[in-house]
């Protein structure tokens, strides 16, 4: 009787197809969970959440990111200036200078930011002399 087995048949796995009624069974459990996977409960400890890594800003990090900022703006300043090539007259302080219509653009927009920085000083200028006086007074006023 070779290759017929008695009793308990062999599955493809080489194991028996169904367990003997010796075995015990462990209960399933009823959410479909796999029997043997043991979950805790309630946890052992009190996890606390691990501390978020944080990184400080430093004054080389804010260097970089200045410098890469004004790198694009370079080049966008150059793309403007080469693609506004078209020769104009300017009037300048007496002077008629032909310039590239993109450097007469620039240079009126450094003109303006230079005067705009100007008024700007004179006025924080004011205003700490202001303070200074103010300061000055109420020393007087406390002795």
């Amino acid at each position: 009787m070779t290759g017929r087995t008695i009793g308990y048949g062999l599955g493809m796995t080489g194991g028996p197809s169904y367990p003997r009624p010796d075995d015990p069974t462990p209960e399933p459990y009823p959410d479909g969970e796999p029997v043997g996977r043991a979950e805790p409960t309630e946890p052992t400890e009190p996890t606390e959440p691990a501390p978020e890594l944080t990184i400080d800003r430093t004054r080389t990090g804010a260097l970089w990111v200045a410098a890469i900022a004004a790198a694009v703006v370079v080049l966008l300043l150059l793309i403007f200036i080469l693609q506004n090539t078209q020769q104009v007259e300017v009037a300048l302080f007496g002077a008629n200078p032909n310039l590239p219509l993109g450097v007469a653009l620039l240079l009126a927009a450094v003109l303006g930011a230079l005067t705009v920085a100007l008024i700007g000083t004179a006025r924080i200028v004011q205003l700490r002399l202001v303070a200074k006086r103010h300061r000055d007074s109420d020393r007087r006023t406390r002795r």
